[in-house]
């Protein structure tokens, strides 16, 4: 393998990336035999169609892990990002995930987290410098 070589591709395309995925999550599946995945992808969309939000998670070995929450700067504060995080949990209680994980950083939404029920079990400071990342979790209860 003499002739393997380290290239940069700032704009790799979607297929090329997923070609890496798709192989690192074949290696997963084959050494914790947790096959089942599955999107969850909220959206809150205006009158006219147009997203002012959304939730964008996946399900995999027993977790919901919530990669993106967002609401429009006027619809904060009205109950629409618990009610996407309450639907998210909800859906991944009933496939029987235990536990939900997420990202957040300092200046974005750790105490929303923490009103839903969250702790943190992580953060690094100075990332990015100046701030603070912080990673959460939450027990689920099975779905009935």
């Amino acid at each position: 393998m003499s002739d393997v070589r380290i290239v940069s591709d700032p704009h790799a395309s979607e297929g090329l990336k997923q070609v890496v995925v798709d192989h690192l999550d074949n290696y997963n599946v084959a050494v914790t035999g947790f096959r089942e995945y599955s999107s969850v992808n909220l959206f809150l969309r205006d009158a006219g169609d147009e997203v002012v939000g959304g939730l964008l998670a996946w399900i995999w070995g027993g977790i919901l892990y919530v990669r993106v929450l967002w609401v429009s700067d006027a619809l904060r504060g009205r109950g629409f990002g618990r009610r996407l995080m309450e639907l998210a949990e909800g859906r991944a209680a009933e496939r029987g995930c235990r536990h939900v994980f997420l990202d957040t950083f300092s200046f974005q939404a750790p105490g929303f987290y923490e009103k839903l029920g969250y702790r943190t079990y992580a953060k690094a400071e100075n990332w990015p410098v100046g701030h603070a990342h912080h990673f959460l979790r939450k027990d689920l209860q099975p779905a009935p």
